[in-house]
């Protein structure tokens, strides 16, 4: 797939330039003039390899979704039309690809669409969970319900993913202050010394040596290192966009001690979470399963869901399912059977997930609690060995006079 950036005319006169993903340029400009558009202009977008699909890929911000959720629901309860409350939100203007989507779901509605199907047309600013959540809620004729239930499970993953950030900075600022000054020893203040050593004459240790010719081969070849470094960070990023580079990856994280099981416990915490809002939407127990499949985030674990979901429309229950396929710890499916067999599966979800955060949140704190000295340590050992190894050439001279 390609980005082009496309300058296109409207069918009320205005100029839009935006950009777009596609396989080739006929099948888009096919696409566009389908839709109501003139093109002026195709340009493929260059040097993709080097980073992300830009702005075709950034979706809407978290926080901004749940602004205009907030806003929405509160104009939909009070009886104003669906086109009005649009109106009244996009007078307050604001900034980032939110006005601008909204504008076109605005005319598509004006047009006579569905509010779930003008927002399916963007799936990269709104999920699949979203857009199905509104579509059960029209389903049901309970919009402003669903929508306030969609609001609390962003509000409850947007705080969850804050707890997890947060418990990372400390250790992440540590790591990179110690790179830096190793790094600043390494290229600035080794080579004064080597060249004070030089002036003398004297033969100097080997561990000296050792040093100041890995720092030369540093300060000669880094450009060098630092090229193919971005080079093979962008061939990887490729590869990990295939299904079977991401596939290994994810499988040999899950492998990792400590590591596997943390991720494993953040993964079925968010699939939980997820479904047991959708279910809340009314949307049924297959359906909601394919929904949530994607918030597992890990494509070993998709795997083994989709095979679950198999099952279960096979006619297993959903336990058996997930208990065969081995996606979850015992206790969850427990508390699972619970759930399914006293017909309180939506809290019981609920509770699963909440007991896997907590969960993820204490061990977060044990691997930030030993990370953070065990840095130091390392950090420490390192500039303690290049002082030394730099201080041995004046021993020696000390010990010979």
């Amino acid at each position: 797939m390609a980005i082009y950036i496309c300058k296109l005319g409207s069918s009320d006169g205005r100029i839009i330039v935006k950009e777009f993903e596609a396989t080739n340029r006929e099948s888009l400009r096919q696409s566009l003039e389908d839709q109501g558009f003139f093109v002026f202009e195709l340009k493929k977008k260059s040097l993709q390899f080097l980073w992300d699909k830009g702005a075709a890929r950034k979706k809407v911000d978290n926080r901004e979704l749940i602004s205009f959720n907030q806003e929405l629901l509160v104009l939909i309860k009070s009886g104003m039309p669906i086109i009005q409350a649009l109106d009244v939100v996009l007078e307050h203007g604001g900034k980032g690809k939110l006005p601008e989507i909204l504008q076109e779901v605005r005319e598509d509605i004006k047009g006579g669409a569905a509010l779930s199907d003008a927002f399916e047309k963007h799936p990269r600013a709104f999920s699949h969970l979203y857009v199905a959540s509104l579509r059960a809620g029209e389903r049901t004729g309970d919009l402003p319900q669903t929508i306030r239930r969609f609001i609390a499970f962003l509000k409850r993953m947007e705080g969850f993913r804050k707890k997890i950030v947060s418990a990372l900075i400390y250790p992440s600022i540590l790591l990179t202050l110690a790179t830096v000054v190793v790094t600043v020893l390494l290229l600035y203040v080794v080579p004064v010394f080597s060249q004070i050593f030089s002036d003398v004459g004297s033969q100097l240790p080997l561990p000296t040596r050792i040093l100041i010719g890995f720092t030369v081969l540093l300060r000669t070849y880094s450009p060098v290192v630092l090229i193919i470094a971005v080079v093979t960070g962008a061939l990887v990023r490729r590869w990990l966009r295939t299904t079977a580079g991401r596939y290994t990856v994810d499988r040999l994280l899950l492998r990792i001690p400590f590591i596997g099981p943390l991720a494993t416990q953040y993964a079925v915490a968010g699939f939980t979470r997820t479904l047991g809002t959708i279910l809340g939407s009314g949307i049924p127990i297959v359906e909601a399963l394919k929904m949530a499949v994607g918030t597992l985030n890990n494509k070993v674990l998709e795997r083994k869901l989709l095979q679950a979901v198999a099952r279960v429309e096979e006619g297993t229950t959903l336990v058996k399912a997930l208990e065969g396929v081995k996606l979850m710890p015992p206790l969850a499916l427990r508390m699972l059977g619970v759930g399914e067999t006293t017909g309180a599966l939506e809290e019981m979800l609920a509770d699963i997930s909440d007991y896997f955060e907590e969960e993820i949140d204490r061990q977060l704190h044990i691997l930030t609690t030993a990370i953070e000295p065990a840095i130091l340590v390392v950090t420490g050992l390192i500039i303690g060995v290049i002082i030394i190894t730099l201080y041995l050439p004046i021993f020696k001279i000390g010990t010979a006079v």
